[in-house]
């Protein structure tokens, strides 16, 4: 009878572990020193998360790029590439496709998937990322994205659907203005350039960690 009962509870938990399988279409717009952790995250995902990452980012690995030479980055190697190198899962549990461009208004078709996060440095980005979201709604994903990543390692990051989040915050402010206004997840430590704070590798681990739970929990 033990025997018995043991044999069946060893069986549910087959089971149960062979419906633990990866699904689902991450895209990753941009591929720096936040989004490589965030694409490392997933990648390291057991018993679920994505079973296709989409990685989007035109730029090669600097002399700036301290945390991909740390890994093993080569200079002038384009970063999703070396992002791709690190996922040595079979392509049939977990598959990462590196696109050596930047998302633009121009090539918003290659939006694909169920969750798109959107991290993207430089300049003003706000104007495609408005649009990468109005694309990612479109075609049914769920989207999430960076406003404010500044701090020393002690600030809050906070997760809000835009709606939640007041105009105080000039990225969200901007954001609204091109028309999103919710069903966006936003992330921030509600630090900006304009502070006169770094930011540290602290804010991006654990804005890294942050980021993956809201994807994975919007992937589900």
């Amino acid at each position: 009878m033990v025997i018995e009962v043991l044999e069946n509870k060893i069986q549910s938990i087959g089971e149960l572990e062979n419906k633990k399988v990866s699904k689902g279409h991450v895209t990753l717009v941009g591929v720096g020193r936040l989004g490589l952790r965030i694409g490392i995250n997933l990648i390291q995902v057991h018993r679920g998360g994505p079973k296709e990452i989409s990685a989007f980012d035109g730029q090669k690995i600097s002399e700036s790029d301290i945390i991909f030479k740390i890994l093993g980055g080569n200079f002038g190697d384009y970063k999703v590439d070396f992002l791709k190198s690190i996922c040595t899962h079979p392509e049939s549990l977990r598959k990462v496709t590196a696109f050596k461009e930047d998302i633009t208004k121009n090539n918003l078709d290659l939006i694909k998937g169920n969750v798109v996060s959107i991290q993207s440095a430089g300049g003003n980005t706000i104007p495609t990322t408005a649009a990468v979201i109005k694309r990612a709604h479109e075609i049914g994903a769920k989207t999430i994205s960076t406003a404010g990543v500044f701090g020393i390692g002690e600030e809050k990051i906070t997760v809000m659907d835009i709606s939640e989040v007041d105009d105080s915050n000039p990225v969200v402010k901007e954001l609204r203005s091109h028309g999103i206004e919710e069903n966006h997840k936003i992330v921030t430590t509600g630090r900006f350039i304009e502070d006169n704070i770094p930011i540290t590798p602290y804010v991006l681990d654990a804005y890294s960690i942050i980021m993956t739970k809201e994807i994975l929990k919007l992937l589900m």
